[in-house]
């Protein structure tokens, strides 16, 4: 059986959309950040930087939720998430790196420094520049999905399953407002059947 170490609304949602698309049964071990158990010795064991996700496929420890999209996908070739031509997928994985780099770490920067760090060690002006950051990275994707249902070539891959996690954690944010198209995408991909938890829907179940 397949353990997920972690808890929405954190980047296990990612890790959780593949394996729903992918129809794998998997043990959710929840990780209360809060109250520090990722920082528990018996974690650390299985991740030294005391970050969710984890992954536990038998003798494997995965860390990293992106390397757990693209290794579920990998080992279920049948789902076709992975493209077969190398072109196909060297772009794939193009916007992958783009969307963690890019797009994510000046959404990192936010979250610290608005409600993660102390308050002492929070600088305003951080989050500024972040936002101006990450709103130029979205309007390059935007300019990218003109006219395209897909990240890459005309169906699902990974890329899509990354991309609708963290531009979902950019919605929440209020950073789509100038981003028509990708509103749009990502309301598509939300409406699958197989889709987890929205973040704020998942920061709702936890509050309640």
């Amino acid at each position: 059986m397949i353990k997920l170490y972690g808890t929405p609304p954190t980047r296990a949602l990612r890790v959780i959309w593949l394996l729903n698309e992918l129809g794998l049964e998997y043990e959710m071990l929840p990780v209360d950040i809060l109250q520090g158990e990722n920082r528990q010795q018996d974690f650390l064991a299985l991740n030294p930087t005391a970050k969710v996700p984890v992954l536990v496929d038998g003798s494997l420890v995965l860390t990293e939720s992106s390397a757990i999209q693209l290794y579920l996908a990998d080992k279920n070739p049948q789902a076709g998430f992975i493209p077969e031509a190398l072109e196909e997928r060297a772009q794939m994985y193009r916007w992958i790196f783009f969307l963690v780099t890019e797009i994510e770490q000046p959404l990192w920067r936010i979250a610290r420094h608005t409600f993660i760090y102390p308050e002492e060690k929070r600088l305003p002006q951080d989050v500024e520049l972040a936002q101006q950051e990450c709103q130029e990275m979205l309007a390059v994707l935007e300019q990218h999905m003109q006219g395209r249902d897909f990240m890459v070539a005309d169906r699902l891959t990974v890329a899509d399953f990354n991309a609708a996690y963290t531009l979902d954690w950019a919605n929440e944010e209020e950073m789509l407002d100038g981003t028509p198209r990708l509103k749009e995408y990502l309301k598509s991909m939300y409406a699958r059947p197989t889709a987890p938890p929205t973040i704020a829907a998942a920061f709702a179940e936890m509050e309640s």
